[in-house]
């Protein structure tokens, strides 16, 4: 079963795990000025990565960005990161102060239409410690984002990123469902998304 939710400001997970929504956490104008900055300003990539034991062209774009020396291993990849342009050190100083937690990296996704998309995963690397606080921001494109419960496959719980939100995620949900952004045969228009989190030590393995 799915359910398509209006998620604001309170919890989405029925159980084991937390994520809120914040829409229009950054305004309009903002949006728009970080969008064109991250699609313009930033070196996206789309290299091969490991799916099912085979080499696949990513369905997306990506960059990774953080502190020096970071990397980013992931299905075979190896990222290192471009150190933080001065627009995302200010969404990222943003963050910390309203969710009260620090970052040291953030993945980025560029979805260039409704084809492009991220499948299920969890973001469970043991760097990224037990219960890790995620925050993704959304630019551009409204896009519906998916928690499934993972050993169960059910419920899907559906709900709408739009242009200036922010899903904070955080407790079990790590441990105890998986995510993705699904592909549509809608036509839409690009969204960047910008995944923030804290890696308590160098080097993990991990989904792009």
């Amino acid at each position: 079963m799915q359910h398509l939710i209006d998620a604001d400001h309170h919890n989405i997970l029925p159980s084991h795990g937390e994520a809120v929504l914040f829409p229009d956490f950054f305004t309009t104008q903002e949006s728009d000025t970080y969008f064109d900055h991250f699609k313009n300003d930033v070196s996206w990539i789309q290299e091969p990565a490991l799916q099912f034991g085979k080499k696949r062209v990513q369905p997306r774009l990506t960059a990774f960005l953080g502190d020096e020396h970071a990397e980013y291993h992931a299905e075979g990849l190896t990222l290192k990161a471009q150190y933080w342009t001065v627009p995302l050190l200010s969404i990222k100083a943003k963050l910390e102060a309203k969710f009260e937690t620090s970052f040291n990296e953030c993945l980025l996704n560029y979805y260039r239409d409704g084809k492009d998309y991220m499948g299920w995963h969890r973001d469970n690397a043991h760097a990224l410690g037990e219960y890790p606080v995620i925050v993704m921001v959304s630019f551009g494109a409204t896009r519906i984002f998916q928690f499934r419960d993972y050993k169960e496959k059910v419920p899907v719980i559906s709900l709408e990123l739009d242009h200036g939100s922010v899903l904070l995620v955080k407790k079990q949900t790590q441990e105890f469902w998986e995510q993705r952004s699904p592909k549509t045969t809608r036509a839409l228009t690009p969204r960047i998304n910008l995944t923030f989190r804290l890696v308590l030590k160098k080097g993990f393995s991990d989904h792009l």
